[in-house]
């Protein structure tokens, strides 16, 4: 009998009664189970993939992500998932942090130089303080770009921009202070931007630069691939060694050799690792082995070698002997970039987008809308496809429910618990959220409650459709008078139709919970005194 057979078998109101019971239950009540009965977790975190970037999501898609589309198909995939943001900084801030950026008083931005301070601030709760109460032990590796603290010879922080990179002192910045190990990481190997876009070029581990700036980077000096997907490749300053074309390669192999270690040393302790990938963010660099290998380009390719990363890390497992226990989402930042989706669309027929309207930085469905995929093989059923709506910042309170952590109401105040829907147990016509927040570029608000959507702005809230390769795709205006904008999804999934004016009533009320939810002192979207499930009150599937 397959395990999603004996999945549909169980009763109902089985798991209906574990869920109830699972709301009731308190950190204490998990704290006899020993660590090594709670799951290992990965988090792979992917970098401007659009909704529409996976052959599982889109069937027209020009190449297939195999590796990917069976992690989906042993696992739930989420149609209705959303990156916080519709950049990197603040989005991985989301996750980190299980919050919007407007929760830290400062702008929305994407980190550049030695800039920072970091979003996390001192003291504050992240996932994976969360898993370390646990007996976690944590790593993350690959691009961090939540923002560093960075000093001159005399002490004085520096700002941000590439003109700072060599007036750093490596001595009084390091061990950094604000990096992953003093954010309740136990190991790293990060860049403290986007890998292959902006300088400062350098790598960090544990919280020291074993190799300082020195080189001055020129973009002639790697691959561009069509003649043109070298764009957006910043020159600055770099380490000597510092690598380009295969950066992915090298994140994947310190985030296994993260794992096989931790294996040989504490096989009976749970681990937790993000690989925090820059695929397929710009420069478009497929490293040799996968260039050419689909009939879609260079970015094609690119996405090629995510898909091949991902199934390694998911055979690697195996050949470990923990694959049946160990959770792996798979989650991007924000949608596409706009050049990659206007030229996929033209050269390859291919909508990274995946037919909504939008790209990274708008507020438009295609900046945030984004995959979401889980695989427990112990836990989850197989082939479960969700309507949920879940945002990137859920994947805290998922994680703290799962191991028994109970939240306080001060962090992670924009997490939702999406567990109960990973393990099949929620009905879907019950949604865990009522409501969402995501912000664009400028940073400014979204909020969605059921099918209805609210843009606290006019325009995209990023890009400019008036001019260059966008105007193509600008669409005309509705309601060209209104100062905001209002869309029934579920009637207008396109965002076509502004209904600010046709449907006041709905206006006002979706006003009012923007209002709410973002207020400066105590704005929340998610709801005060969450109970964890914890690792005891999850169902097994029943023996064969």
């Amino acid at each position: 009998m397959s395990t999603s057979t004996r999945w549909r078998d169980r009763p109902r109101t089985r798991f209906v009664a574990l869920r109830i019971a699972g709301l009731a239950i308190s950190l204490g009540s998990t704290a006899h189970l020993g660590a090594q009965d709670l799951p290992n977790i990965i988090v792979i975190y992917a970098d401007d993939l659009g909704y529409g970037d996976l052959s599982c999501y889109n069937s027209k898609a020009a190449y297939k992500t195999p590796r990917i589309d069976r992690m989906a198909e042993e696992g739930i995939r989420f149609t209705d998932a959303h990156s916080p943001s519709t950049i990197c900084s603040p989005s991985r801030y989301g996750l980190y942090s299980g919050q919007q950026v407007c929760r830290t008083g400062r702008g929305s931005t994407a980190f550049e130089g030695p800039g920072g301070p970091s979003y996390l601030k001192p003291g504050a709760l992240t996932i994976a303080d969360v898993l370390k109460a646990h007996g976690y032990r944590t790593g993350v590796f690959g691009k961090w770009h939540v923002g560093l603290t960075w000093y001159d010879k005399a002490g004085k922080r520096l700002s941000g921009g590439f003109q700072n990179s060599l007036l750093i002192d490596y001595d009084q910045s390091t061990p950094l202070e604000d990096g992953p190990n003093r954010r309740g990481f136990d190991a790293s190997f990060i860049t403290p931007n986007c890998p292959t876009t902006d300088p400062l070029y350098v790598y960090i581990e544990n919280g020291r630069v074993p190799v300082p700036a020195s080189q001055r980077h020129k973009r002639t000096d790697v691959p561009n691939p069509g003649g043109k997907w070298r764009w957006d490749n910043d020159e600055g300053w770099m380490a000597p060694g510092y690598r380009f074309v295969d950066a992915d390669l090298l994140f994947y192999d310190k985030t296994l050799a993260f794992i096989a270690e931790h294996r040989r040393n504490t096989p009976h302790q749970p681990f937790f690792v993000v690989l925090s990938t820059q695929i397929s963010h710009a420069p478009v660099l497929p490293a040799p082995e996968f260039d050419g290998k689909t009939e879609a380009g260079p970015r094609g390719d690119f996405i090629h070698e995510l898909d091949v990363l991902t199934g390694r890390l998911l055979d690697a497992i195996k050949r470990l002997g923990i694959d049946d226990n160990t959770l792996v989402l798979f989650n991007s930042d924000n949608g596409p970039e706009t050049v990659h989706t206007d030229w996929m669309r033209q050269d390859h027929h291919h909508d990274a987008a995946g037919g909504l309207r939008g790209m990274k930085r708008d507020g438009w469905e295609g900046g945030h809308r984004v995959p979401f995929i889980a695989r427990w093989p112990a836990r989850i059923p197989p082939r479960q496809v969700s309507r949920q709506m879940t945002n990137t910042t859920d994947i805290l309170a998922t994680v703290a429910s799962l191991v028994g952590y109970r939240l306080p109401d001060d962090a992670a105040v924009d997490s939702y618990d999406m567990l109960p829907a990973l393990l099949g147990i929620q009905d879907e016509k019950e949604p865990i959220r009522p409501h969402m927040l995501t912000q664009s570029f400028r940073g400014e608000f979204q909020v969605r409650q059921g099918d209805w959507k609210y843009l606290h702005h006019k325009g995209s809230g990023g890009n400019d459709y008036n001019q260059g390769i966008l105007q193509k795709y600008a669409l005309p205006e509705s309601a060209p008078e209104a100062t905001g904008q209002l869309y029934n999804l579920a009637e207008d999934p396109g965002e076509t139709t502004n209904l600010f004016f046709a449907e006041p009533a709905k206006l006002q009320e979706m006003q009012a919970l923007l209002h709410e939810l973002t207020r400066e002192e105590n704005g929340r979207s998610a709801p005060r005194n969450r109970k964890p499930l914890g690792i005891g009150n999850i169902p097994l599937p029943q023996a064969k």
